[in-house]
């Protein structure tokens, strides 16, 4: 069955809403909206897990070898002179030694080759001496080995029962490893969420068209598209919605029949041609979103049955902040995954704002650059309009100013996001 989202989940009751006051509601009432599928392991990479995997055995299973050398018994081995050991097996990985070697002899081992518990340290091969004798080889280990040398543990990676991934899980190939690790060759995954988006407005038209005078070309399409597909969601690209209500409302609902979530740039406000508002109004549930933030304050949630709305501004800036901010968790939180957090870094300003508005929460575009006695310091892009894309292209990240905050002054403290903490790859 698959799950439902809850009825009217974007309401609020609030003219106005701080941005902490955003993300609360958000986090409290989206939910998974997708079904899950066994998949093989090797095609899980980049999806979010549906279930607990835990370990049936220790990890590594058996107590082995680091490296290629010769396992002993520390109780025969003198730590400030060294010692002598007679050669009397030879142990390669994946084989088990017959018999029992002597507890007081030494034994040629290989990387990976379980160690006999009578051994409790390894000597590198290149650290010995040896020397035949009666045709036995004698091993001088020299001094300095600590119990316990060149000695890998079982389980001391993961122990039995413990558990290596948990629903809502990314699964990066870090976490691939460590299923693999455990024997698994399939995992239990949500499905894809399948993402929609439309451009809006008349005077919009795709990069190739020709160009007249009073249209402007979508930058936000390829954009939209980029950045939905690096939450592993499938997205669609569904064109431009003209400034006509039929139109609109005849290809919201169409759409909203096919896909989890709908995005539209452009056209969130209440203007006569404004037509996306008064369609959702009459398909679903949709209410208009006044966020102090800046840049991105007019935005708009709402669903059409099972369906996610969000309606995003129509500059570039705004739809990429706006999309970082709050899109991004949503799309994730909708995918089966944990609500992301991403973590503030503290840098020091290498910019001087003498004023800001109060009450309203800041996204500033910024750089770092490297300070010869104060390290890494955090620089806002010189120019704030939402439309200059420009200044996305060269930022590093945001900085987050609160809405309490009314100047900056250089070497005050400041929270850095990199992009690379909203989900977007470094240069």
């Amino acid at each position: 069955m698959t799950p439902k989202l809850l009825n009217d989940c974007f309401l609020h009751d609030k003219d106005r809403l701080t941005h902490n006051e955003a993300i609360a509601i958000l986090k409290e009432r989206v939910s998974p909206v997708v079904t899950t599928i066994d998949i093989p392991l090797e095609n899980a990479g980049n999806r979010i897990a549906a279930e607990t995997i835990r370990a049936v055995r220790p990890i590594p299973a058996h107590s082995n070898a680091a490296v290629d050398g010769y396992a002993f018994s520390s109780d025969y081995y003198d730590t400030e002179h060294g010692s002598n050991f007679k050669e009397t097996a030879r142990i390669t990985a994946g084989n088990t030694p017959k018999g029992t070697p002597e507890v007081s002899s030494c034994a040629r081992i290989f990387t990976g080759a379980v160690i006999p518990e009578i051994y409790d340290c390894i000597v590198m091969q290149e650290d010995v001496s040896t020397e035949t004798i009666n045709g036995e080889n004698n091993i001088f280990v020299p001094p300095g080995l600590k119990p316990g040398a060149n000695r890998r543990l079982a389980g001391e990676d993961v122990k039995e029962g413990e558990t290596i991934v948990k629903p809502g899980t990314y699964l990066r190939p870090q976490e691939l490893a460590a299923i693999a690790s455990a024997g698994r060759s399939h995992v239990k995954c949500y499905q894809p969420v399948r993402v929609a988006f439309f451009s809006t407005g008349d005077e919009v038209i795709r990069p190739g068209e020709e160009f007249r005078h009073g249209q402007v070309y979508d930058a936000n399409a390829p954009m939209l598209k980029a950045l939905t597909e690096s939450t592993g969601t499938e997205c669609t690209d569904l064109g431009i919605l003209p400034d006509n209500r039929d139109q609109v409302r005849k290809r919201l609902l169409e759409a909203s029949q096919n896909y989890n979530m709908l995005l539209t740039s452009g056209g969130a406000s209440r203007g006569d041609e404004d037509h996306v508002v008064e369609a959702l109004n009459e398909l679903g549930n949709l209410h208009m979103w006044q966020i102090a933030i800046k840049p991105g304050r007019p935005m708009s949630f709402g669903q059409i049955n099972n369906c996610v709305f969000a309606g995003l501004p129509g500059n570039p800036v705004a739809v990429f902040v706006c999309f970082l901010l709050y899109v991004r968790p949503i799309l994730i939180r909708l995918s089966g995954g944990h609500w992301p957090e991403p973590r503030r870094y503290p840098l020091r300003s290498a910019s001087r704002i003498e004023r800001k508005k109060s009450g309203r929460r800041e996204y500033w575009r910024a750089t770092t650059i490297e300070d010869e006695t104060e390290g890494l310091k955090v620089c806002k892009f010189p120019r704030d309009g939402s439309g200059l894309i420009t200044s996305l292209r060269a930022a590093d990240g945001l900085v987050e100013i609160d809405e309490d905050i009314t100047q900056v002054s250089e070497g005050d403290l400041l929270k850095f996001i990199p992009f690379t903490e909203l989900g977007l790859k470094g240069a």
